[in-house]
């Protein structure tokens, strides 16, 4: 895995060899002459395939003939060392140099214009073909028909992308950690969880002309001791996650020698700042120094082939990424335009054009890299609609799966959906979140908690413009009942089922409605207001309301009952509401189909009725009659009062013999208790009080209003048409004895 030292010592020789141009004719004699093709890994692309695909070049061929001799020379000088990838043979069986393999494409698409668009592109299109070792490196145009790659396509592919991007892109062949290189995300959060973390902890931005709260005073030692408590508890979970981890992964025997390719993108162009590191597996970046990435073999784009000179041994954290050093990095083709030399050509030239200084000395010409034998990239909005093979992707992560379909391929417009789980090994569902598109009834999220057993779902707002209707059916999981609703910009109606109140159908006129926002806040100017109910049995009819219509307008209220048995009119009842009056009963119009209703409620508002009744003379009544009915009264009236005096003074009792209780019950253990339970206990010593006092206020002022009660009633009775003729007599020859 670790680079060895330079190559100074063995400089000369190489360029000796290089140099020698005899060598150089026979071999690219040697090599003209042997355009036989190889036999093809899809026999089908050998004839539909272009010519580049099948035929090498006269260049391609003293390029394979210069990297066939660096190969030896690398070998012979670094034994140890794995042999470097430099010639792999394409899909027809050809052997191609890997910087002619990287084909700079410009895209169309603006998702592709930008290196997270690319990567997010190329890890999503493809499928990863586990390669060890690698032996075969197909074109990009094939890999885009196959939707299956290696790793070394994937970078390749990406390369080439960002490079058309105007990015100073490499793709990197080294190694790393086993999950990187099997494309194993288990271990992993999900990105939509810390995104949405992210958002959930976002603040508000702070507005300076606020006015500023009072400060609270805080201890500084209780403050420590928080927040040592509370580091010491994140770093307690931190211990048991990492744990967790470890015993589910176990450790890894292939360590350092699992082959990866990856791309570099170095801080020249576009705005870069800092080198970083693409995954092209997964499109996610990374730091150059990242502990995923163990060490570096090689490295190369479509201008040259650098091999790393540097030592691996504690990863790639302090390697230096300057391709123009020779001591960290040696080239394969000496004098090769780089990136950087490229861009300082374009600004030599254009300097020139514009001083008019035109120079006929031409510098000796270096062997340069071939054009990339590989067409044109051409990425359709078909493949970008579709994005993965088979339109869907599952991805798991560390207590989550994650599932994405093409738009269009789920029947209900499902495009994302994230199941999370209790346990790491994903058995137990937590919480399950689906993201829609473009669904008729505007539903974008629908999230379903499995362990409180709730559904909650998201909706997009629209607004509501003249002409259009909109119709909406809900589930039965609506507390209020409702099932169906159909609004247009003149009319509300919706219908119900299972409620308690018997609420069956409501409807609703608005005056008017043109440009008014559902969204907003705005109140919809109601004009008539219809509400429709079903009987119920524990009502009489007459009092069971079946129609209700509130005319907004008029300022009107309208019932209407159901219908009686054996009836053939209903009852009504209308109310006149005026906001600047009082409420009076002779604002109420009845219309009651009983002729005797108004009758029967002035018998039970008179209370000797009752005792009429009982005596069977409910007109003529004898002086001993109308005593015996006037004491029965008092002694009833007599018996309520005490009666309510009675239950108040229990009440009393009883809520002062539970104070006493709590406190004979703190006074033996206020020594154990823990400061919460004092709270509490202080906090029911003072409800109580309170409590009995109001009581203990209530008995006072009843025992004060109970004789006044008692002299009132006796005064109705003595008044009554029917017993004061019999009592004034009576009580004058009582007064005589």
């Amino acid at each position: 895995m670790a680079a060895a030292p330079g190559l100074d010592s063995k400089v000369e020789i190489r360029n000796e060899e290089i140099q020698q141009s005899k060598e150089e004719e026979e071999a690219s004699t040697e090599l003209t002459e042997l355009k036989i093709v190889a036999r093809s890994v899809f026999p089908l692309l050998s004839f539909s395939s272009p010519e580049s695909y099948r035929i090498n070049s006269i260049s391609e061929i003293r390029l394979l003939a210069i990297a066939d001799n660096f190969q030896h020379q690398y070998s012979h000088l670094f034994p140890d060392r794995k042999l470097l990838l430099l010639c792999p043979v394409n899909e027809c069986g050809v052997k191609k140099f890997v910087s002619t393999t990287v084909r700079p494409t410009t895209m169309v698409p603006p998702e592709l214009l930008t290196w997270q668009g690319c990567a997010l592109f190329v890890a999503n299109f493809l499928t990863l073909e586990p390669l060890e070792p690698p032996v075969h490196l197909f074109s990009s145009t094939t890999v885009l028909k196959r939707q299956r790659a290696t790793c070394f396509e994937f970078a390749t592919l990406l390369c080439s992308l960002l490079l058309g991007s105007n990015y100073d892109a490499y793709c990197v062949s080294g190694y790393a950690i086993k999950e990187m290189c099997l494309l194993d995300q288990s271990l992993q959060e999900c990105p939509l969880l810390d995104t949405e973390s992210v958002i959930s902890e976002q603040q508000q931005p702070k507005n300076k002309y606020t006015v500023k709260s009072l400060r609270e005073l805080e201890s500084r030692f209780l403050t420590q001791q928080a927040k040592k408590k509370q580091e010491a508890e994140v770093a307690l979970l931190q211990k048991q996650k990492l744990q967790e981890e470890s015993e589910l992964r176990p450790a890894d025997h292939l360590r350092g020698l699992r082959v990866h390719c990856w791309v570099l993108v170095l801080a020249r162009s576009r705005r870069v700042k800092e080198n970083f590191f693409i995954d092209p597996l997964t499109g996610n970046s990374y730091a150059t120094d990242s502990d995923s990435f163990l060490g570096i073999e090689s490295m190369w784009n479509n201008l040259n082939y650098y091999v790393n000179m540097q030592d691996c041994s504690n990863g790639c954290a302090e390697m230096v990424y300057d391709v123009e050093d020779l001591k960290m990095w040696e080239p394969m083709l000496y004098g090769a335009t780089s990136k950087k030399e490229l861009i300082l050509t374009v600004q030599k030239k254009q300097e020139r054009s514009l001083m008019s200084k035109s120079t006929n000395e031409e510098e000796p010409r270096v062997f340069e890299m071939p054009r990339s034998w590989v067409s044109y990239i051409s990425i359709s909005d078909k493949d970008m609609e579709n994005r993965w093979p088979g339109g869907k992707t599952v991805i798991r992560y560390r207590k989550s799966k994650l599932e994405r379909f093409a738009p269009g391929l789920s029947s209900v417009g499902l495009i994302t959906r994230l199941t999370t789980y209790k346990d790491l090994e994903c058995t137990e569902v937590a919480l399950v979140k689906e993201w829609y598109q473009d669904r008729k009834d505007h539903l974008e999220e629908r999230e379903v908690n499995k362990v409180d057993n709730f559904m909650t779902e998201f909706l997009r707002c629209r607004s509501l413009t003249a002409g259009t209707e909109q119709e909406m059916e809900f589930s039965n999981a609506r507390s209020d009942g409702l099932v169906r609703r159909k609004l247009t910009p003149h009319e509300m109606i919706e219908t119900f089922e299972g409620r308690s109140d018997f609420l069956y159908y409501r409807h609703v006129f608005f005056s008017q409605l043109d440009h008014v926002q559902l969204c907003n806040d705005q109140p919809l100017p109601i004009d008539v207001f219809v509400e429709r109910f079903h009987r119920n049995k524990s009502k009489p009819a007459n009092n069971d309301v079946a129609k209700r219509i509130f005319l907004v307008a008029q300022q009107q209220i309208e019932l209407t009952y159901h219908l009686m048995d054996y009836r053939f009119s209903l009852s009504r009842r209308t109310f006149n509401i005026s906001t600047s009056q009082k409420f009076k009963a002779d604002m109420v119009c009845t219309f009651q189909v009983h002729s005797d209703e108004k009758q029967l409620q002035e018998q039970k508002k008179d209370i000797l009725t009752s005792l009429l009744i009982q005596l069977g003379k409910e007109e003529d009544l004898s002086p001993k009659d109308a005593k015996k009915i006037y004491q029965d009264c008092l002694a009833e009236m007599r018996n309520r009062l005490q009666m309510k005096a009675n239950l108040i003074q229990k009440c009393y009792e009883e809520e002062t013999q539970r104070l006493q209780t709590k406190q004979q019950w703190y006074q033996k253990s206020q020594l154990h208790l823990s400061e919460q339970e004092k709270d509490n206990y202080q906090t029911y010593c003072f409800e109580k009080t309170l409590q009995i006092s109001v009581i203990q206020k209530r008995l006072s002022k009843w025992k004060e209003t109970a004789n006044e009660k008692y002299t009132a009633f006796d005064q109705m009775l003595q008044k009554d048409p029917r017993l004061a003729p019999h009592l004034h007599s009576s009580s004058k020859h009582l007064s005589l004895c």
